[in-house]
């Protein structure tokens, strides 16, 4: 509880302080017309409720090239997933490396293959494209195109032992027969 002499004490101090921040005056209340009581509470509505403000959807990030889960990721990067089949496309020519990786995929597929390693390079140090290599720029477009839509269902870099961002991993489509099933 606060005394009188607490009060009159605080009083004094009020007066001779300097407030850090000036306070802002008193906003006048402002004049109400005198109402009978009844219409009065008739004609006041209740507040409307402020609308609350609606969340901008953060945005989503373009989904990744591959169709690998963390889990399998982890698991071909140990080497506790195999390899079904692997391509190196070092030293060939755009041309020749998309024919040779086009009839790869085909065959791979065609064998049963579900997970195959594809070695692009990383591309010469001192190179034009600044280091990273043609064919690892080009491969990840190709799959992008029909032909390869079609055998292609995802990939991802892959891990360290299998050559790192010189190499991907290329899960391929199941192959259809003509009822509509997989073999």
């Amino acid at each position: 509880m606060i005394t009188e002499e607490d009060r009159q004490l605080w009083d004094q101090v009020r007066r001779t302080a300097t407030p850090l921040r000036p306070e802002p005056p008193p906003e006048p209340a402002p004049a109400v017309p005198a109402e009978p009581p009844a219409r009065a509470a008739a004609a006041q509505k209740p507040p409307a409720a402020a609308p609350k403000p609606v969340a901008k959807p953060k945005p989503v990030a373009p989904p990744p090239p591959g169709g690998f889960d963390r889990k399998t990721m982890a698991r071909l990067s140990r080497g506790a997933v195999a390899i079904d089949a692997r391509i190196d496309l070092h030293g060939m020519t755009q041309d020749a490396a998309h024919r040779r990786l086009l009839g790869f995929l085909e065959a791979a597929r065609g064998e049963g293959a579900k997970i195959v390693l594809v070695i692009t390079g990383k591309g010469a140090p001192d190179a034009v494209d600044g280091g990273r290599g043609v064919l690892r720029r080009a491969v990840p477009e190709w799959f992008r195109s029909p032909p390869f839509r079609l055998l292609v269902s995802g990939y991802e870099n892959a891990g360290r032992r299998h050559g790192g961002d010189g190499a991907l991993y290329v899960r391929l489509r199941r192959k259809r027969v003509s009822g509509g099933s997989a073999e």
